[in-house]
Parts: structure tokens; sequence; C-alpha cells
């Protein structure tokens, strides 16, 4: 069992800047879920791998663990909003229509985009990182990311925060 506070883990880490994603999968219904994440990582170049960390607590997880695809949206520093709509906050943002690419749903107007098959997961405390094979990917040229640090979205042309 650690010693360490959680509340004052999380603070140090999140000390550390990281880009803003969503992360979009179907339920057995068909139905698009998606969630906010900063748990991103690329993994391998060949094969193109990347991993996203997903708390067991949310729904998302729990498509994820009987569901083959996610797809993952690389916000754009203009996209606050959306960041916030799927972090499940109160907004006044209704939820886009996703843009389909070869089964895999994009928020629209995303900087990037990856549509991966699921090759792996792996429980990592209360999360589970789910390494994802990359089918799909497209970047959009010209606008720079959202960033997440300290509790805090901002554009990477702002002050960050203390």
């Amino acid at each position: 069992m650690s010693t360490i506070d959680s509340r004052a883990f999380r603070s140090v880490a999140g000390k550390f800047p990281s880009g803003v994603t969503v992360i979009t999968t179907r339920s057995a219904e068909g139905i698009v879920h998606g969630m906010t994440a900063n748990g991103f990582v690329s993994v391998s170049l060949d094969p193109p791998l990347i991993l996203v960390s997903v708390g067991e607590h949310t729904r998302t997880h729990e498509y994820l663990t009987v569901n083959e695809r996610y797809s993952v949206s690389i916000l754009g520093h203009q996209q606050k909003d959306v960041a916030v709509r799927f972090a499940g906050k109160p907004t006044d943002v209704a939820a886009p229509e996703f843009e389909w690419v070869d089964d895999h749903p994009f928020v629209p107007d995303a900087i990037g985009r990856l549509g991966c098959r699921i090759v792996d997961r792996h429980r990592a405390g209360d999360h589970t990182l789910f390494i994802g094979n990359v089918e799909h990917l497209a970047l959009r040229e010209g606008d720079l990311p959202l960033v997440f640090s300290s509790g805090q979205l901002f554009s990477p042309l702002e002050r960050p925060p203390a």
C-alpha cells in the first residue's frame, strides 16, 4: 500500500502539461460515447500503436472492455468548449455530429485523428491501459493543440496557469 497522498500526487503530476483528446467508442447498441482525456501516449512506430488510459469508474471504460475499437480526436486550442462538454461538466454546448471514417467516430475540426483497433488491455491501479493499433490517421495543419495543466485548459498562446 502506498503512503503517497493521492491529492498531492495529482497536484504534482498535474504540473506536467499535456495535450487534450476526446476518446470515443460505441456501446453495444451503437451509441457513440466520448470522454475528455489527457492519458494518451504514442507507444510504437512499427507497428503504429497508441495507448489511452481510462479510469475504471467511467462509462467509456465499460464500453472499451467489450469493444474492439476506439478513436482519438486531438483537440485544437479553440476547442475548449468541446473538452468541457466531454468532461461531463455543465455546459450549453450540444453533442457534436461525429465525423465517421472507417467505422471510427471523430470530433469535428480536431487537429489530429487516430482510429484504433484494441490489441491489448492492461489493468494499472484504478485505470486500464488500452493499447490500439492505428488503422486510420489524419492531421489538420495550421492550428495549435489545446493544453491541460494544473487542472486548467488553455491555449499555448496564453500564459499557463500558475
